[in-house]
């Protein structure tokens, strides 16, 4: 099948089996290797990519969903080529990784959540569902549990994600 997406701002074409994943139409097609293939059951988030906006595992959707959709990976975040995301310095400024593995779903994901926030979309932890979002500590972990790492760096990314709302970089 013919699949047209926009991928990290760039139109792209691809001629896929409709049983392609997108993670393999990223990968494996587009050489876009930063989105990473943990468990390919959507278990563990490393796979995290943001389509129109929204974050996804992409292990579990197939390519040819997305056709004309706009997705967003770990290589697209960056402001340019000399100047890191506000979040990705966070994470090197606080070791918010060792192996690195789940870095980049965790990166989209965490931007992804604080769009969620900004959109006043309400998690499961979310106290007043008529107040604006605040992103606490119990609502980051919530809203990041889709995001797994062996190496349990946690509060380094936890610390990671406060420091780019209090400084209002995201």
């Amino acid at each position: 099948m013919q699949v047209r997406i926009t991928v990290n701002g760039e139109a792209r074409s691809l001629d896929l089996d409709s049983r392609v994943t997108l993670l393999d139409a990223l990968r494996e097609h587009l050489k876009l290797t930063g989105t990473k293939k943990g468990c390919d059951h959507g278990q563990c988030g490393a796979c995290t990519v943001l389509v129109e906006g929204r974050r996804i595992n992409a292990c579990l959707s197939l390519a040819v969903m997305h056709d004309g959709d706009a997705i967003t990976t770990i290589e697209g975040i960056a402001r340019g080529e000399d100047e890191l995301h506000p979040l990705q310095q966070a994470f090197l400024e606080h070791d918010a990784f060792q192996c690195g593995y789940c870095t980049p779903g965790q990166i989209v994901s965490a931007i992804g959540m604080m769009a969620e926030a900004a959109d006043n979309r309400p998690s499961r932890v979310t106290a007043d569902l008529g107040a604006p979002v605040e992103l606490n500590d119990a609502e980051i972990r919530e809203r990041m549990s889709g995001n797994l790492c062996r190496c349990s760096a946690y509060p380094n990314i936890l610390a990671s994600i406060r420091q780019v709302m209090d400084e209002g970089a995201a």
